[in-house]
């Protein structure tokens, strides 16, 4: 049913939040918890009161790059989205049009040997399609190996046309991001935890929920394709993989805070949902039929109904809870994209004797 359904176009959050009036901050936003299809509604600053001692939030802290640089393809100008960094030193670009608005349109990459140029004397040279089936990503190669640099002289953040305008980098940078000794980072901002403010952490770790760091690079994620994720670079370094499993172990939950936490974790487990220290690439698209090992659940935004995301957020939940809460988001009014409101997703441990009113615990 979730993919029948349609986001009208004023509900997409253009801004946000702490600048659409005075008094507000990150953690302004709404909150929709769901608990099987029961489902309640709440302020994100009630988050600690929905989870309790013991449960363990997996954060990522990869930083968001300013990843969108201006370009020409001989007299054209073109933007230049660097996706991801490869280990050979190539990078998979996105190329896309200006649209006059500060936006920009999708545009098909290549042919093999097409060269952009970049602000500084940078040149890219496109190579070979990041998959056969897609035109969409390219492996390049730059002329100066130095990418890091010319985004943060160059560049600016990835935004998409629902945005109103271009904002600064520090908006797309969540509390947990950490600056990587190499310059590694995300193009698009793992915005599940944009939410989050030093005072709801401080909160939060008071009263007894912990915070496990992972790190997934996340590549762009373009808002008309709607394309399975390609492989990211990730890391679970051992203090985390061993809080994991010790959580697991005792009565707490695993919630994950962003779809590139689990598929970090998840990644990084092996058939009996015990987590291992591993870093390097995963391909793992979580559905329902692969199913999940470690999450119990996830904080997470609004997708759109045809994003790939939703068969891991089905895969945790189920599709009839997604189901429901998707119809309880549109009819309340929820903001959808990277400004907008967020949704947590719980086990649904009412007894099946016993009945659960939509606000209940």
């Amino acid at each position: 049913m979730t993919t029948a359904l349609r986001v009208p176009e004023e509900l997409s959050a253009r801004v946000p939040v702490e600048q659409r009036g005075p008094g507000l901050d990150r953690d302004s936003v709404r909150l929709l918890v769901s608990r099987g299809t029961d489902v309640s509604h709440h302020g994100f600053v009630e988050l600690p009161r929905q989870l309790r001692a013991g449960d363990l939030l997996v954060v990522n802290v990869s930083p968001t790059l300013a990843a969108a640089v201006d370009g020409k393809i001989g007299h054209a100008r073109v933007v230049v989205h660097f996706s991801t960094r490869g280990d050979d030193g190539r990078w998979a670009v996105e190329l896309r049009d200006p649209d006059g608005r500060g936006t920009t349109r999708a545009r098909a990459g290549g042919p093999a040997g097409t060269e952009v140029h970049l602000p500084g004397d940078a040149r890219l040279v496109l190579e070979e399609p990041l998959a056969a089936h897609s035109p969409r990503l390219w492996w390049g190669r730059m002329s100066d190996p130095d990418v890091p640099r010319l985004l943060r002289r160059h560049g600016r953040p990835v935004r998409y046309s629902y945005t109103e305008r271009d904002q600064p980098l520090s908006v797309y940078q969540t509390v947990f991001a950490l600056p990587s000794a190499d310059g590694s980072g995300s193009a698009e901002m793992p915005s599940a935890a944009r939410p989050f403010t030093p005072r709801l952490v401080a909160e939060l770790v008071s009263r007894g929920v912990q915070f496990a760091p992972i790190t997934l690079h996340t590549g762009v994620a373009s808002a008309e394709s709607h394309e399975p994720p390609y492989p990211e670079r990730y890391e679970v370094p051992p203090a985390s993989a061993r809080l994991i499993n010790a959580v697991k172990a005792g009565d707490g939950r695993i919630v994950a805070v962003g779809t590139t936490a689990v598929r970090a974790v998840e990644s990084a487990a092996d058939a009996d949902g015990v987590v291992r220290a591993q870093e390097g690439w995963t391909d793992l698209v979580v559905t329902p039929e692969r199913g999940v090992r470690v999450v119990d659940g996830l904080l997470t935004g609004l997708h759109e109904p045809e994003a790939s995301h939703l068969l891991m957020l089905e895969a945790i939940a189920g599709g009839a809870a997604i189901d429901r809460s998707y119809e309880e988001a549109l009819s309340g009014l929820y903001l959808w994209h990277e400004f907008g409101d967020v949704h947590l997703i719980l086990p649904d441990e009412t007894p099946h004797s016993e009945h659960c009113s939509s606000n209940c615990w």
